[in-house]
């Protein structure tokens, strides 16, 4: 299928490393290479990091966090965990770190990031139980210490990791857990089906191609679940949630890509929430790749970070 790039992005997309999934570990290099030479965000405000060891989930083991948090708060600020992209294999702290300051920053709230478990050595539900445990411990007495409201509690997640965000919030509901107070989903990665429209007619698309889906679906359910199988859980993929399984979630802003193979899924998850009734705010980017905000200095990519900046403000009642 034939498409139009943003020019400034089209300009850029030539230098974008392809993934081939294929290879977990030359894929794993290749991503520290790449970040490695990202600049780092300058904060305007004078941000406090500080990395944390958090609980792991039922005994699992502990999990590497790093809260962003301004400096010259006054009191208890809006929390927010930053789950990070990279197909379920991929990323860490140092993937999050940039956008992590830059939040921080422009909307006034701790940044929690966390090195959730990664698949295929951990398959699920080892990233989702990471995820729960670094809520319950920013509820908790551990985050109040860090300055986070543990009623203003929201959770980000880009592609994998957003994925990993709508679960949470599920998974989170039905544990009885503290539940985030609001669902950012950048591009979430949520059908392990592969049918949507976007998937079966955007194979090669700058950053992500459909091609490594498969890859990414088989190495997260490991054992658990054939991908596109029936016994897949509804905490892997949460496109296969019922409207009932959605009622009563947390208010949803969930950003969509055109030039994007995962942009159908977000776009029919977003729909299901809204059907359920949940109050859900759905960004479509025409011209855009995949996570077309990694890329710096474009004049679309500041729209969409200040987007969700704005998001993170209003959903998270940020003075």
């Amino acid at each position: 299928m034939n498409y139009v790039l943003d020019p400034e992005l089209a300009a850029a997309a030539p230098m974008i490393p392809a993934l081939d999934l294929s290879d977990v570990p030359g894929m794993r290099a290749l991503t520290r290479r790449f970040l490695g030479q990202a600049p780092q965000y300058e904060s305007a405000r004078a941000l406090r990091v500080e990395d944390v060891a958090i609980p792991g989930y039922q005994g699992a083991p502990d999990i590497r966090g790093r809260v962003y948090a301004p400096a010259d708060r006054t009191g208890p600020v809006p929390g927010l965990l930053y789950l990070c992209g990279g197909a379920f294999v991929m990323g860490g702290l140092e993937s999050v770190d940039n956008q992590a300051r830059l939040i921080a920053d422009r909307a006034g709230v701790a940044v929690v990031g966390v090195d959730y478990r990664l698949a295929p050595e951990n398959p699920y539900p080892a990233a989702l139980d990471d995820c729960y445990a670094a809520v319950l411990w920013m509820a908790g007495e551990a985050g109040r210490a860090h300055g986070i409201d543990g009623a203003r509690i929201g959770v980000l997640g880009e592609s994998a990791g957003g994925g990993l965000a709508a679960a949470l919030v599920l998974v989170a509901r039905d544990r009885g857990g503290p539940v985030p107070a609001a669902q950012f989903l950048d591009a979430p990665t949520v059908d392990d089906r592969l049918q949507t429209h976007s998937m079966r007619n955007l194979p090669e698309t700058p950053t992500w191609s459909a091609a490594n889906s498969p890859y990414s679906w088989k190495y997260y359910l490991g054992d658990t679940a054939q991908p596109g199988g029936p016994d897949v859980p509804v905490y892997a993929a949460p496109a296969r949630a019922d409207l009932k399984d959605l009622i009563g979630l947390p208010p949803a802003w969930v950003a969509a890509y055109q030039v994007d193979p995962t942009r159908d899924e977000g776009l029919d998850y977003a729909r299901l929430l809204i059907q359920a009734g949940v109050p859900t705010e759905v960004h479509h980017y025409s011209g855009a790749f995949h996570l077309a905000h990694m890329i710096p200095g474009t004049a679309i990519g500041n729209r969409m970070i200040a987007a969700r900046v704005d998001a993170i403000r209003r959903l998270l009642n940020t003075s």
